[in-house]
């Protein structure tokens, strides 16, 4: 009897994980384009709320259904962790940090209520609007884009260790060379005029008013189109390398069973669930 029940269970736990993991299947589709919907019009809502006028207006029907959307969103998160065979995978994960991000924000709000703005963090879950709709050359790239992050993050962390260096020492060359009658009152604010300069934003705010100053800023000016320049060549670099050495994750057949995607084409078992594989 018991064995029965345990089965039962299992076989529900695979039909809940097939619905809300699958994007292969009807069910699961219509699933996760409802969950769009949904996270689309929390946004919305969210949105409105910050307009005063319809705040003053429709303040009980945002509140409400934002309650509501945040209780199916509650749910939806303990069954992705039930019915997964590794919970703590999905939890760690990134969906699964965006998706506890997505609901937090309103059980907040009963400490910081001006958090529950906060439920923007959402539309991050539309990222899965690429699995949802089988664009899977989209995935591939997504794969190698990730890939290529990965591989450039020294050198990326690297460049962005040097840039500060010479912020530090160019902003304290400018405090020396402009002093506080210039606007440059301290190190610090002379160190985030010098980043606000380099990498070409230029708020304004503060400017150099002598013939030296002026010149510091010019080179710093050009320094910032090698600042944007550089990191941007390093991620290319990589990601070119990562689709040179990772053709197979352009390609791609599904578990019938999970629809899990795989990637490996000599794959005779899925990884997931152990279900063997029709090519």
């Amino acid at each position: 009897m018991r064995n029965h029940i345990k089965s039962k269970y299992e076989l529900l736990k695979q039909q809940i994980y097939i619905i809300i993991y699958g994007s292969n299947t009807f069910w699961g589709k219509l699933f996760d384009l409802a969950l769009l919907v949904i996270i689309l019009f929390s946004v919305t809502l969210i949105t409105l709320e910050s307009i005063p006028r319809f705040d003053h207006t429709y303040h009980h029907f945002f509140l409400i259904s934002e309650w509501v959307i945040t209780i199916f969103f509650t749910l939806e998160y303990l069954l992705r962790i039930i019915c997964h065979k590794k919970p703590l995978s999905y939890i760690f994960s990134f969906y699964g940090i965006v998706d506890l991000l997505s609901i937090m924000p309103m059980f907040m709000s009963f400490v910081f209520p001006t958090s529950k703005m906060l439920v923007v963090f959402r539309s991050l879950r539309l990222l899965r609007l690429f699995s949802i709709l089988d664009m899977m050359p989209i995935i591939g790239q997504q794969y190698h884009l990730k890939l290529a992050l990965k591989a450039s993050r020294n050198k990326v962390l690297v460049f962005v260790y040097f840039i500060i260096v010479i912020s530090i020492v160019l902003g304290t060359l400018m405090y020396l060379v402009e002093g506080p009658e210039h606007g440059f009152l301290d190190i610090p604010t002379s160190i985030y005029w010098c980043i606000v300069t380099m990498t070409t934003v230029g708020y304004g705010d503060l400017a150099p008013g002598t013939p030296l100053g002026q010149a510091i800023s010019s080179l710093i000016m050009i320094m910032g189109y090698g600042i944007i320049a550089v990191p941007t060549g390093i991620v290319t670099s990589e990601y070119a390398n990562a689709r040179k050495q990772n053709p197979e994750l352009e390609d791609h057949f599904s578990c019938p069973r999970c629809t899990k995607f795989i990637y490996d084409e000599d794959s005779n078992y899925c990884s997931n669930c152990g279900e063997k594989l029709i090519k």
